[in-house]
Protein backbone atom coordinates (compact mmCIF):
# COMPACT_ATOMS: atom_id res chain seq x y z
CA UNK A 1 0.00 0.00 0.00
CA UNK A 2 2.56 2.68 1.06
CA UNK A 3 4.49 1.98 -2.99
CA UNK A 4 0.67 2.95 -4.14
CA UNK A 5 0.77 5.85 -1.98
CA UNK A 6 4.30 6.49 -3.42
CA UNK A 7 3.51 6.40 -7.02
CA UNK A 8 0.08 8.10 -7.00
CA UNK A 9 1.63 11.19 -5.23
CA UNK A 10 4.11 13.79 -6.45
CA UNK A 11 6.17 10.83 -7.77
CA UNK A 12 3.95 9.84 -9.84
CA UNK A 13 3.65 13.64 -11.67
CA UNK A 14 7.26 13.86 -12.29
CA UNK A 15 6.91 10.89 -13.77
CA UNK A 16 4.34 11.32 -16.24
CA UNK A 17 5.95 15.01 -16.71
CA UNK A 18 8.87 13.37 -17.87
CA UNK A 19 8.00 11.29 -20.02
CA UNK A 20 5.92 13.75 -21.63
CA UNK A 21 8.80 15.32 -22.40
CA UNK A 22 10.48 12.43 -23.67
CA UNK A 23 7.87 11.97 -26.07
CA UNK A 24 7.92 15.81 -27.47
CA UNK A 25 11.53 15.24 -27.88
CA UNK A 26 11.05 12.09 -30.06
CA UNK A 27 8.10 13.43 -31.78
CA UNK A 28 10.76 16.40 -33.15
CA UNK A 29 13.65 14.22 -33.87
CA UNK A 30 11.09 12.06 -35.24
CA UNK A 31 9.87 14.78 -37.49
CA UNK A 32 12.93 15.97 -38.73
CA UNK A 33 14.84 15.50 -42.27
CA UNK A 34 17.74 13.54 -42.55
CA UNK A 35 21.06 15.14 -41.80
CA UNK A 36 19.13 17.78 -39.19
CA UNK A 37 18.58 17.71 -35.78
CA UNK A 38 15.64 19.91 -34.62
CA UNK A 39 13.84 21.07 -31.05
CA UNK A 40 11.21 22.81 -30.27
CA UNK A 41 12.67 26.09 -31.74
CA UNK A 42 15.68 25.30 -33.56
CA UNK A 43 16.49 23.30 -36.84
CA UNK A 44 20.40 23.03 -37.58
CA UNK A 45 21.35 20.70 -40.54
CA UNK A 46 25.50 20.31 -40.52
CA UNK A 47 25.92 16.69 -41.67
CA UNK A 48 27.23 16.67 -45.08
CA UNK A 49 26.47 12.75 -45.55
CA UNK A 50 24.17 11.97 -46.83
CA UNK A 51 22.73 16.05 -46.67
CA UNK A 52 19.71 17.65 -47.92
CA UNK A 53 18.45 18.32 -51.38
CA UNK A 54 15.97 20.70 -50.48
CA UNK A 55 14.89 23.40 -47.58
CA UNK A 56 13.87 21.48 -44.47
CA UNK A 57 10.28 21.05 -43.35
CA UNK A 58 9.05 19.54 -40.43
CA UNK A 59 6.81 16.80 -40.91
CA UNK A 60 2.95 17.30 -40.48
CA UNK A 61 1.46 16.91 -36.99
CA UNK A 62 5.06 17.46 -35.25
CA UNK A 63 6.59 20.39 -33.74
CA UNK A 64 4.66 24.01 -34.57
CA UNK A 65 6.42 25.44 -37.50
CA UNK A 66 5.13 28.89 -35.95
CA UNK A 67 8.00 28.12 -32.97
CA UNK A 68 10.86 27.48 -35.20
CA UNK A 69 12.82 31.20 -34.80
CA UNK A 70 16.60 29.68 -35.89
CA UNK A 71 17.38 27.55 -38.94
CA UNK A 72 20.92 26.78 -39.41
CA UNK A 73 21.97 25.20 -42.73
CA UNK A 74 26.15 24.09 -43.37
CA UNK A 75 28.03 21.86 -45.64
CA UNK A 76 24.85 21.14 -47.81
CA UNK A 77 26.31 20.96 -50.95
CA UNK A 78 23.10 20.00 -52.84
CA UNK A 79 20.97 21.99 -51.58
CA UNK A 80 20.80 24.96 -54.77
CA UNK A 81 16.98 26.62 -54.53
CA UNK A 82 14.77 28.27 -51.69
CA UNK A 83 11.29 27.91 -53.15
CA UNK A 84 8.23 30.42 -52.64
CA UNK A 85 6.62 27.85 -49.98
CA UNK A 86 10.14 26.67 -48.45
CA UNK A 87 9.73 28.67 -45.37
CA UNK A 88 6.42 30.42 -45.27
CA UNK A 89 5.34 27.93 -42.69
CA UNK A 90 8.22 29.43 -40.38
CA UNK A 91 6.50 32.80 -39.36
CA UNK A 92 7.81 33.08 -36.40
CA UNK A 93 11.60 32.88 -37.68
CA UNK A 94 14.48 35.14 -37.07
CA UNK A 95 17.76 34.21 -38.01
CA UNK A 96 18.33 32.09 -40.74
CA UNK A 97 22.11 30.79 -41.86
CA UNK A 98 22.94 28.91 -45.10
CA UNK A 99 26.69 28.88 -45.22
CA UNK A 100 29.32 26.96 -47.23
CA UNK A 101 26.67 25.09 -49.20
CA UNK A 102 25.65 25.14 -52.81
CA UNK A 103 22.59 27.87 -53.06
CA UNK A 104 22.05 29.20 -56.25
CA UNK A 105 18.41 30.46 -56.77
CA UNK A 106 16.03 32.33 -53.78
CA UNK A 107 12.72 32.61 -55.60
CA UNK A 108 11.47 36.54 -55.17
CA UNK A 109 8.62 35.65 -52.66
CA UNK A 110 10.34 32.92 -50.30
CA UNK A 111 10.14 35.40 -47.52
CA UNK A 112 6.79 37.62 -48.22
CA UNK A 113 5.32 35.65 -44.56
CA UNK A 114 8.28 36.01 -42.45
CA UNK A 115 8.11 39.05 -41.43
CA UNK A 116 10.37 38.85 -37.85
CA UNK A 117 13.36 37.90 -40.26
CA UNK A 118 15.82 40.16 -38.61
CA UNK A 119 19.34 38.37 -39.56
CA UNK A 120 20.52 36.03 -43.17
CA UNK A 121 23.86 34.68 -43.72
CA UNK A 122 24.01 33.39 -46.78
CA UNK A 123 28.38 33.31 -47.05
CA UNK A 124 29.95 31.36 -49.53
CA UNK A 125 27.51 30.01 -51.59
CA UNK A 126 26.76 29.92 -55.12
CA UNK A 127 24.60 32.90 -55.86
CA UNK A 128 25.49 35.04 -58.88
CA UNK A 129 22.50 37.62 -58.50
CA UNK A 130 19.95 38.78 -56.14
CA UNK A 131 17.39 40.67 -56.00
CA UNK A 132 16.05 43.65 -53.30
CA UNK A 133 13.11 42.56 -53.41
CA UNK A 134 13.14 39.25 -51.41
CA UNK A 135 14.05 41.97 -48.69
CA UNK A 136 12.21 45.00 -49.56
CA UNK A 137 9.27 44.08 -46.98
CA UNK A 138 11.89 43.27 -43.87
CA UNK A 139 13.22 45.18 -40.88
CA UNK A 140 16.68 43.29 -41.56
CA UNK A 141 19.44 44.72 -39.06
CA UNK A 142 22.02 41.80 -40.66
CA UNK A 143 22.41 40.61 -44.42
CA UNK A 144 25.51 38.72 -45.00
CA UNK A 145 26.54 37.94 -48.57
CA UNK A 146 30.72 37.24 -48.48
CA UNK A 147 31.72 34.83 -50.48
CA UNK A 148 29.38 34.34 -53.62
CA UNK A 149 30.36 34.43 -57.02
CA UNK A 150 27.90 38.01 -57.80
CA UNK A 151 28.24 38.36 -61.86
CA UNK A 152 28.63 42.66 -62.13
CA UNK A 153 25.12 43.69 -63.40
CA UNK A 154 22.60 46.28 -62.30
CA UNK A 155 21.07 43.70 -60.73
CA UNK A 156 23.08 44.05 -57.50
CA UNK A 157 23.94 47.58 -57.38
CA UNK A 158 21.35 47.70 -54.86
CA UNK A 159 23.89 45.77 -52.54
CA UNK A 160 26.40 48.40 -53.48
CA UNK A 161 24.13 51.22 -52.55
CA UNK A 162 22.95 49.29 -49.36
CA UNK A 163 26.59 49.43 -48.00
CA UNK A 164 26.96 52.70 -48.74
CA UNK A 165 23.58 53.41 -47.05
CA UNK A 166 25.27 51.78 -43.91
CA UNK A 167 28.87 53.68 -43.66
CA UNK A 168 29.53 50.52 -41.03
CA UNK A 169 32.87 49.96 -40.32
CA UNK A 170 32.38 46.29 -40.85
CA UNK A 171 31.32 46.80 -44.36
CA UNK A 172 32.13 43.52 -46.23
CA UNK A 173 34.14 42.61 -48.66
CA UNK A 174 32.23 42.47 -51.85
CA UNK A 175 33.27 41.26 -55.34
CA UNK A 176 31.61 40.86 -58.64
CA UNK A 177 32.85 38.93 -61.78
CA UNK A 178 33.18 41.08 -64.89
CA UNK A 179 32.80 40.03 -68.43
CA UNK A 180 36.56 38.66 -68.74
CA UNK A 181 35.67 36.76 -65.35
CA UNK A 182 37.74 39.35 -63.43
CA UNK A 183 37.13 39.88 -59.45
CA UNK A 184 36.09 43.60 -59.21
CA UNK A 185 35.09 45.11 -55.98
CA UNK A 186 31.24 45.85 -55.30
CA UNK A 187 32.38 49.21 -53.52
CA UNK A 188 34.10 50.13 -57.26
CA UNK A 189 31.67 48.79 -59.60
CA UNK A 190 29.96 51.21 -62.40
CA UNK A 191 27.29 50.34 -64.69
CA UNK A 192 25.70 53.05 -67.05
CA UNK A 193 22.40 53.75 -66.69
CA UNK A 194 22.14 52.04 -63.49
CA UNK A 195 20.76 54.70 -60.68
CA UNK A 196 18.34 55.25 -58.10
CA UNK A 197 14.80 56.49 -59.23
CA UNK A 198 13.17 60.11 -58.27
CA UNK A 199 9.97 60.52 -56.89
CA UNK A 200 8.13 63.93 -56.91
CA UNK A 201 4.70 64.51 -55.21
CA UNK A 202 3.04 67.68 -56.87
CA UNK A 203 0.25 68.43 -53.83
CA UNK A 204 -2.09 71.30 -53.77
CA UNK A 205 -2.52 72.37 -49.93
CA UNK A 206 -3.49 69.42 -48.17
CA UNK A 207 -5.57 70.66 -45.70
CA UNK A 208 -9.05 69.82 -46.33
CA UNK A 209 -12.66 69.99 -44.91
CA UNK A 210 -14.71 66.90 -44.16
CA UNK A 211 -16.11 65.41 -46.92
CA UNK A 212 -14.49 67.39 -49.76
CA UNK A 213 -11.99 65.65 -52.67
CA UNK A 214 -8.73 66.30 -53.15
CA UNK A 215 -6.47 65.08 -56.20
CA UNK A 216 -2.90 64.24 -55.67
CA UNK A 217 0.01 64.23 -58.81
CA UNK A 218 2.93 62.27 -59.07
CA UNK A 219 5.89 62.05 -61.34
CA UNK A 220 8.97 59.82 -60.93
CA UNK A 221 11.87 59.12 -62.93
CA UNK A 222 15.53 56.90 -63.20
CA UNK A 223 17.04 54.55 -65.13
CA UNK A 224 15.99 52.11 -65.39
CA UNK A 225 12.23 53.39 -65.69
CA UNK A 226 11.08 52.80 -61.75
CA UNK A 227 7.71 51.52 -61.74
CA UNK A 228 5.54 54.07 -59.47
CA UNK A 229 3.15 53.39 -56.55
CA UNK A 230 1.26 54.97 -54.10
CA UNK A 231 1.48 53.86 -50.12
CA UNK A 232 -1.73 55.93 -48.63
CA UNK A 233 -1.37 53.31 -45.71
CA UNK A 234 -4.51 52.36 -44.16
CA UNK A 235 -6.44 55.27 -45.52
CA UNK A 236 -9.86 55.04 -44.57
CA UNK A 237 -11.42 57.89 -47.40
CA UNK A 238 -12.30 56.42 -50.57
CA UNK A 239 -9.45 56.42 -52.86
CA UNK A 240 -8.55 55.64 -56.43
CA UNK A 241 -5.29 55.96 -58.65
CA UNK A 242 -4.84 56.16 -62.01
CA UNK A 243 -0.60 55.52 -63.25
CA UNK A 244 0.84 55.84 -67.10
CA UNK A 245 4.62 54.99 -67.23
CA UNK A 246 6.16 57.74 -64.98
CA UNK A 247 2.62 59.90 -64.19
CA UNK A 248 0.17 59.23 -61.78
CA UNK A 249 -2.48 60.71 -59.58
CA UNK A 250 -4.90 59.64 -56.67
CA UNK A 251 -8.21 60.69 -56.47
CA UNK A 252 -9.33 60.63 -52.58
CA UNK A 253 -12.89 61.57 -51.83
CA UNK A 254 -15.38 62.27 -49.36
CA UNK A 255 -12.64 62.41 -46.92
CA UNK A 256 -13.00 61.23 -43.68
CA UNK A 257 -12.04 63.04 -40.19
CA UNK A 258 -10.73 59.62 -39.41
CA UNK A 259 -7.72 60.39 -42.03
CA UNK A 260 -6.63 63.31 -40.69
CA UNK A 261 -2.88 63.19 -39.82
CA UNK A 262 -2.28 60.47 -42.13
CA UNK A 263 0.53 60.09 -44.90
CA UNK A 264 0.36 59.58 -48.40
CA UNK A 265 3.28 58.84 -50.51
CA UNK A 266 4.34 58.42 -53.60
CA UNK A 267 6.91 55.43 -54.25
CA UNK A 268 9.41 55.32 -57.34
CA UNK A 269 10.71 51.69 -57.53
CA UNK A 270 13.50 49.75 -59.72
CA UNK A 271 16.61 47.20 -59.45
CA UNK A 272 18.47 49.68 -57.33
CA UNK A 273 16.21 50.76 -55.14
CA UNK A 274 13.71 53.13 -54.21
CA UNK A 275 12.79 56.68 -53.48
CA UNK A 276 9.62 58.20 -52.28
CA UNK A 277 7.72 61.81 -51.64
CA UNK A 278 5.45 62.03 -49.02
CA UNK A 279 2.60 64.98 -47.40
CA UNK A 280 0.62 64.46 -44.92
CA UNK A 281 -3.05 65.21 -44.61
CA UNK A 282 -4.72 67.36 -42.35
CA UNK A 283 -9.09 67.37 -42.53
CA UNK A 284 -10.63 69.96 -40.54
CA UNK A 285 -14.44 68.97 -39.30
CA UNK A 286 -16.72 69.91 -36.37
CA UNK A 287 -16.55 68.87 -32.88
CA UNK A 288 -18.26 65.85 -31.43
CA UNK A 289 -17.97 64.79 -27.88
CA UNK A 290 -17.76 60.97 -28.21
CA UNK A 291 -17.23 60.10 -23.86
CA UNK A 292 -19.01 62.01 -21.43
CA UNK A 293 -19.58 60.24 -18.03
CA UNK A 294 -21.00 60.90 -14.57
CA UNK A 295 -18.20 61.72 -11.87
CA UNK A 296 -15.22 59.52 -10.41
CA UNK A 297 -12.90 60.15 -7.81
CA UNK A 298 -9.94 59.75 -7.18
CA UNK A 299 -7.62 62.16 -5.48
CA UNK A 300 -10.23 64.29 -6.87
CA UNK A 301 -13.63 64.37 -8.69
CA UNK A 302 -13.62 64.38 -12.11
CA UNK A 303 -15.84 64.34 -15.10
CA UNK A 304 -14.26 62.61 -17.80
CA UNK A 305 -14.76 63.51 -21.36
CA UNK A 306 -13.45 62.75 -24.72
CA UNK A 307 -14.26 65.64 -27.81
CA UNK A 308 -12.68 65.05 -31.39
CA UNK A 309 -12.55 68.53 -33.75
CA UNK A 310 -9.95 69.96 -35.87
CA UNK A 311 -9.50 73.04 -35.32
CA UNK A 312 -9.04 72.40 -31.85
CA UNK A 313 -11.93 73.31 -30.19
CA UNK A 314 -13.43 75.54 -27.31
CA UNK A 315 -14.76 74.12 -24.13
CA UNK A 316 -17.52 75.85 -22.09
CA UNK A 317 -19.32 74.16 -19.15
CA UNK A 318 -22.69 74.78 -18.10
CA UNK A 319 -24.26 74.07 -14.35
CA UNK A 320 -28.15 73.94 -14.38
CA UNK A 321 -27.86 76.13 -17.50
CA UNK A 322 -25.66 78.40 -16.21
CA UNK A 323 -22.11 79.36 -17.25
CA UNK A 324 -20.09 77.39 -14.78
CA UNK A 325 -16.90 79.63 -13.96
CA UNK A 326 -14.00 78.18 -13.47
CA UNK A 327 -11.45 78.88 -10.64
CA UNK A 328 -9.00 76.42 -8.98
CA UNK A 329 -11.46 74.45 -6.96
CA UNK A 330 -13.38 73.81 -10.35
CA UNK A 331 -11.67 73.51 -13.41
CA UNK A 332 -10.48 71.65 -17.39
CA UNK A 333 -8.13 69.51 -17.00
CA UNK A 334 -6.58 68.22 -20.82
CA UNK A 335 -4.57 64.71 -19.92
CA UNK A 336 -4.09 62.85 -23.28
CA UNK A 337 -4.04 64.34 -26.82
CA UNK A 338 -4.09 62.31 -29.47
CA UNK A 339 -3.77 64.56 -32.65
CA UNK A 340 -7.39 65.47 -33.18
CA UNK A 341 -8.66 63.85 -30.19
CA UNK A 342 -8.83 65.00 -26.42
CA UNK A 343 -9.12 63.06 -22.79
CA UNK A 344 -9.89 64.95 -20.32
CA UNK A 345 -12.04 66.20 -17.07
CA UNK A 346 -13.76 68.80 -15.35
CA UNK A 347 -11.91 67.91 -11.84
CA UNK A 348 -13.67 69.78 -8.49
CA UNK A 349 -12.15 69.71 -5.52
CA UNK A 350 -13.58 68.79 -2.49
CA UNK A 351 -17.47 69.26 -3.84
CA UNK A 352 -20.13 68.98 -1.87
CA UNK A 353 -23.95 68.50 -2.43
CA UNK A 354 -24.09 72.40 -3.65
CA UNK A 355 -22.07 70.87 -6.39
CA UNK A 356 -25.01 68.47 -7.47
CA UNK A 357 -26.79 68.97 -10.44
CA UNK A 358 -26.78 69.18 -14.52
CA UNK A 359 -23.59 69.65 -15.96
CA UNK A 360 -23.42 70.35 -19.92
CA UNK A 361 -20.36 70.29 -21.84
CA UNK A 362 -20.11 72.46 -25.35
CA UNK A 363 -17.31 72.03 -27.40
CA UNK A 364 -17.43 74.58 -30.74
CA UNK A 365 -14.97 75.60 -33.73
CA UNK A 366 -15.59 77.23 -36.63
CA UNK A 367 -17.38 74.45 -38.44
CA UNK A 368 -19.65 73.70 -35.86
CA UNK A 369 -20.64 72.35 -32.38
CA UNK A 370 -21.53 69.40 -29.88
CA UNK A 371 -23.20 69.27 -26.52
CA UNK A 372 -23.75 66.53 -23.98
CA UNK A 373 -25.11 66.70 -20.51
CA UNK A 374 -25.16 64.72 -17.50
CA UNK A 375 -26.06 64.68 -14.22
CA UNK A 376 -23.45 64.59 -11.19
CA UNK A 377 -23.96 63.07 -7.85
CA UNK A 378 -21.81 63.96 -4.64
CA UNK A 379 -23.05 63.35 -1.69
CA UNK A 380 -26.29 63.66 -0.26
CA UNK A 381 -28.11 66.70 1.53
CA UNK A 382 -26.89 67.16 5.71
CA UNK A 383 -29.50 65.12 7.66
CA UNK A 384 -30.65 62.88 4.91
CA UNK A 385 -29.24 59.45 4.11
CA UNK A 386 -26.73 59.98 0.59
CA UNK A 387 -28.79 59.32 -1.90
CA UNK A 388 -30.01 61.20 -4.98
CA UNK A 389 -32.09 64.28 -3.93
CA UNK A 390 -34.13 65.49 -6.87
CA UNK A 391 -35.54 68.32 -5.55
CA UNK A 392 -31.83 70.54 -4.63
CA UNK A 393 -32.56 73.94 -5.15
CA UNK A 394 -30.77 75.41 -8.41
CA UNK A 395 -27.80 77.59 -7.07
CA UNK A 396 -27.83 80.35 -9.85
CA UNK A 397 -24.60 81.44 -11.05
CA UNK A 398 -23.79 84.86 -12.31
CA UNK A 399 -22.46 85.68 -15.52
CA UNK A 400 -19.28 87.55 -15.51
CA UNK A 401 -18.68 87.31 -19.47
CA UNK A 402 -15.75 84.68 -18.86
CA UNK A 403 -14.67 83.58 -22.02
CA UNK A 404 -14.74 79.64 -23.03
CA UNK A 405 -12.31 77.87 -22.18
CA UNK A 406 -9.68 76.80 -25.63
CA UNK A 407 -8.71 73.16 -25.27
CA UNK A 408 -5.04 73.94 -25.44
CA UNK A 409 -4.69 76.29 -22.36
CA UNK A 410 -7.26 75.34 -19.94
CA UNK A 411 -5.79 76.10 -16.12
CA UNK A 412 -3.47 79.41 -17.26
CA UNK A 413 -5.71 81.82 -15.54
CA UNK A 414 -3.12 83.73 -13.98
CA UNK A 415 -4.16 87.23 -15.32
CA UNK A 416 -8.04 86.34 -14.91
CA UNK A 417 -10.02 88.30 -12.30
CA UNK A 418 -10.46 85.53 -9.03
CA UNK A 419 -13.65 83.77 -9.60
CA UNK A 420 -17.35 83.80 -7.98
CA UNK A 421 -18.15 79.90 -8.24
CA UNK A 422 -20.62 78.40 -6.37
CA UNK A 423 -18.08 76.45 -4.11
CA UNK A 424 -16.09 79.76 -2.89
CA UNK A 425 -20.00 81.23 -2.21
CA UNK A 426 -21.43 78.52 -0.67
CA UNK A 427 -18.13 77.87 1.32
CA UNK A 428 -18.53 81.37 2.78
CA UNK A 429 -22.22 81.44 3.64
CA UNK A 430 -21.96 78.15 5.65
CA UNK A 431 -19.28 79.81 7.65
CA UNK A 432 -21.57 82.84 8.35
CA UNK A 433 -24.06 81.15 9.46
CA UNK A 434 -21.89 78.81 11.53
CA UNK A 435 -20.23 82.16 13.07
CA UNK A 436 -24.04 83.36 13.79
CA UNK A 437 -24.99 80.21 15.65
CA UNK A 438 -21.91 79.87 17.83
CA UNK A 439 -22.27 83.46 19.09
CA UNK A 440 -25.65 83.47 19.62
CA UNK A 441 -25.62 80.39 21.56
CA UNK A 442 -22.42 82.07 23.77
CA UNK A 443 -24.56 85.25 24.28
CA UNK A 444 -27.15 82.97 25.16
CA UNK A 445 -25.15 81.29 28.13
CA UNK A 446 -23.67 83.80 29.23
CA UNK A 447 -27.33 85.71 29.94
CA UNK A 448 -28.46 82.18 31.59
CA UNK A 449 -24.97 82.52 34.50
CA UNK A 450 -25.98 86.14 35.48
CA UNK A 451 -29.28 85.92 35.89
CA UNK A 452 -28.42 82.80 38.45
CA UNK A 453 -25.64 84.33 39.94
CA UNK A 454 -27.94 87.46 40.47
CA UNK A 455 -31.19 85.06 42.17
CA UNK A 456 -28.89 83.58 44.43
CA UNK A 457 -26.70 86.61 45.67
CA UNK A 458 -30.16 88.03 46.43
CA UNK A 459 -31.69 84.99 48.49
CA UNK A 460 -28.14 84.74 50.27
CA UNK A 461 -29.07 88.00 52.12
CA UNK A 462 -32.06 88.36 52.65
CA UNK A 463 -33.35 84.88 53.59
CA UNK A 464 -30.64 82.85 55.64
CA UNK A 465 -29.91 84.46 59.23
CA UNK A 466 -26.62 84.26 60.64
CA UNK A 467 -24.86 84.59 57.48
CA UNK A 468 -21.85 87.05 58.23
CA UNK A 469 -20.88 88.43 54.89
CA UNK A 470 -17.97 90.15 56.65
CA UNK A 471 -15.99 89.42 59.54
CA UNK A 472 -15.54 92.41 61.82
CA UNK A 473 -12.00 91.94 63.72
CA UNK A 474 -12.07 93.63 67.17
CA UNK A 475 -9.95 96.57 68.01
CA UNK A 476 -7.10 96.53 70.63
CA UNK A 477 -9.29 97.47 74.50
Amino acid sequence: MSSWIRWHGPAMTRLWGFCWLVVGFWRAAFACPTSCKCSASRIWCSDPSPGIVAFPRLEPNSVDPENITEIFIANQKRLEIINEDDVEAYVGLRNLTIVDSGLKFVAHKAFLKNSNLQHINFTRNKLTSLSRKHFRHLDLSELILVGNPFTCSCDIMWIKTLQEAKSSPDTQDLYCLNESSKNIPLANLQIPNCGLPSANLAAPNLTVEEGKSITLSCSVAGDPVPNMYWDVGNLVSKHMNETSHTQGSLRITNISSDDSGKQISCVAENLVGEDQDSVNLTVHFAPTITFLESPTSDHHWCIPFTVKGNPKPALQWFYNGAILNESKYICTKIHVTNHTEYHGCLQLDNPTHMNNGDYTLIAKNEYGKDEKQISAHFMGWPGIDDGANPNYPDVIYEDYGTAANDIGDTTNRSNEIPSTDVTDKTGREHLSVYAVVVIASVVGFCLLVMLFLLKLARHSKFGMKGFVLFHKIPLDG
